[in-house]
């Protein structure tokens, strides 16, 4: 189990922004993740902005919850409390394979104490409600300060770009950011700006599930 504070600026792209920024930059890794969330009928957990998600990769996968940080460092970016315990990719698809034909998930280890703790008897009541696929490519940008850059694909069949700069110093996340902005020519704006993947993904859904 791990448990880190995440400081992030997300921003949303145009396909012809995201590929500039891929192609400005060192690979350090391209991979691809399926995402698959987790609420309650009556949205208990988002409700509490809080977040549950099953990830899956090609050789691993991991459990994750992300929680609002109670005394956050700053206030210019999306900040939370991540949670992740890992999982066997085998168990993964099982729970994923059941909640998609209609079985309630249950989970396990540290996120299930946590659930225990702040959410007594949720545990039954979680079902999936959205998924989406992503590649992701991770880029050694200016200042060895690390770039996400995410295409990711929802049942609608619609797609985005996405851009992440994540580090536990704002600052230098603001000044990579403004000069992103400036070398690729766009703009944080209210559209564009720390939209989080699980919106996105039930606002694409092909159907409810």
């Amino acid at each position: 189990m791990s448990k880190n504070r995440e400081i992030e600026a997300k921003t949303l792209l145009s396909e012809s922004v995201y590929q500039n920024i891929c192609k400005a930059f060192p690979v350090k890794s391209d991979f691809n993740q399926e995402n698959y969330y987790f609420d309650t009928k009556d949205w208990e957990l988002r409700r509490n902005k809080v977040a549950l998600r099953i990830r899956i990769y090609d050789d691993r996968a991991e459990q994750t919850m992300k929680v609002p940080d109670k005394n956050p460092l700053q206030a210019n970016f999306h900040e939370v409390i991540e949670i992740n315990d890992k999982l066997s990719k085998k168990n993964a698809i099982n729970l994923v394979t059941n909640a998609q034909n209609g079985a309630r998930i249950t989970v396990g280890s540290n996120i299930d104490k946590y659930l225990e703790d702040n959410f007594p008897g949720i545990e039954g009541k979680l079902r999936l409600f959205a998924w989406s696929k992503t590649n992701r490519i991770l880029l050694n940008g200016p200042e060895n300060c690390e770039l996400t850059l995410d295409t990711t694909v929802y049942p609608d069949g619609y797609k985005d770009f996405e851009l992440e700069i994540e580090n536990t110093n704002p600052e230098l996340i603001n000044k990579i950011l403004l000069q992103l902005e400036r070398d690729f020519s766009f703009k944080q704006n209210n559209e564009n700006t720390n939209k989080n993947k699980i919106s996105r993904a039930l606002k694409h859904r092909k159907q409810s599930i």
